[in-house]
């Protein structure tokens, strides 16, 4: 089961997803309760059927540090649609600095895109402006909220609700 399940905290404010089997056992011990389930699948044991979580909310209320999401590769592309920010291709991806690393541009979120190979090399050590590019979209620092908003195109749409998305 490659299924995810979305963790809202008592409040109904999305925290975290987890695998099916780590929600059932949240629910099973009492820790959470159901609020969405899958309407076409089931957990099977031999005597008895279990209906699988899509979205479960916790009994009581955690505190969840903010640390913000990871500065990573797979973020970044992630963030981009694993789609080169300058022509669009989704073949041959690594990550550009919008302002070149030699001319004082840092490793974040906002200096950082993906490129294919082509368009990093047309590139070279100059700004996209010199180099005569144009960004398809401004690199923004993205939320938890952003990326499980992101999640909802492979993962059950019920998640929509909770996540303040329209379906």
């Amino acid at each position: 089961m490659k299924d995810k399940v979305l963790i809202l905290n008592q409040d109904f404010s999305a925290i975290a997803v987890c695998s099916v089997h780590k929600a059932f056992l949240l629910v099973y011990l009492d820790k959470a309760e159901m609020l969405s389930r899958s309407a076409s699948e089931a957990l099977r044991t031999v005597s008895k059927a279990y209906p699988v979580p899509s979205v479960i909310r916790l009994q009581r209320y955690v505190h969840v540090p903010y640390h913000g999401i990871a500065l990573s590769r797979h973020n970044i592309m992630r963030r981009d649609n694993y789609t080169c920010q300058y022509c669009g291709t989704v073949k041959n991806l690594t990550l550009d600095h919008l302002l070149p690393r030699s001319r004082g541009g840092g490793s974040n979120w906002l200096n950082l895109v993906t490129a294919c190979t082509r368009c990093n090399t047309r590139k070279g050590d100059r700004t996209p402006e010199e180099a005569g590019l144009k960004l398809i979209q401004k690199p923004i620092k993205p939320s938890l909220q952003f990326f499980l908003k992101m999640h909802l195109n492979t993962t059950n749409q019920d998640w929509g609700v909770y996540l303040g998305v329209s379906n």
